[in-house]
């Protein structure tokens, strides 16, 4: 069915053998490919909380530590609600204070995250903010697969 669907040039093998995390499994197994990381971190998630932010900063401070290039894109902090307007503020000069490169999509509402062009996350978890709500991601080790989502979201980085 996937070859019906896609060109030759995608890696229908790769869709085959990719595994699915819920809300509860997804950090463990994220962190891990983080902690692995060689030379770029990509993350796209419309929201930020310090809740989130807190656990995932010192992680991603030895990432750039480690000279790896990593960027975030995001929400204008101006599109949050409430308590959480400041809190994306926060989360954005922190980012940034650290070296990521933090881009700002109006109505941004895309959760994924490539690591290496090797590794992609993709589903409705929204990484820099879950913490209370039913969500999946699924992860796929293809670099066709990653060269297909950079060329649907034009991610040029």
């Amino acid at each position: 069915m996937f070859k019906r669907l896609f060109s030759n040039s995608i890696d229908t093998t790769a869709l085959c053998s990719s595994r699915l995390f819920d809300n509860e499994t997804f950090y463990k197994a994220f962190i891990k490919d983080l902690g692995r990381a060689s030379h770029g971190i990509y993350i796209e998630s419309p929201f930020m909380t310090t809740k989130r932010m807190d656990m995932l900063l010192p992680i991603l401070r030895r990432a750039c530590q480690r000279g790896l290039q990593i960027t975030v894109n995001t929400r204008p902090p101006s599109e949050h609600e409430g308590k959480y307007i400041d809190q994306a503020y926060k989360a954005v000069q922190d980012m940034q204070s650290i070296g990521i490169i933090v881009l700002y999509t109006v109505k941004h509402h895309r959760k994924i995250a490539i690591i290496d062009d090797e590794i992609i996350w993709e589903g409705s978890l929204n990484i820099l903010s879950q913490s209370d709500s039913c969500e999946l991601m699924r992860r796929s080790v293809s670099s066709s697969l990653v060269r297909q989502m950079k060329q649907y979201i034009k991610c040029t980085d």
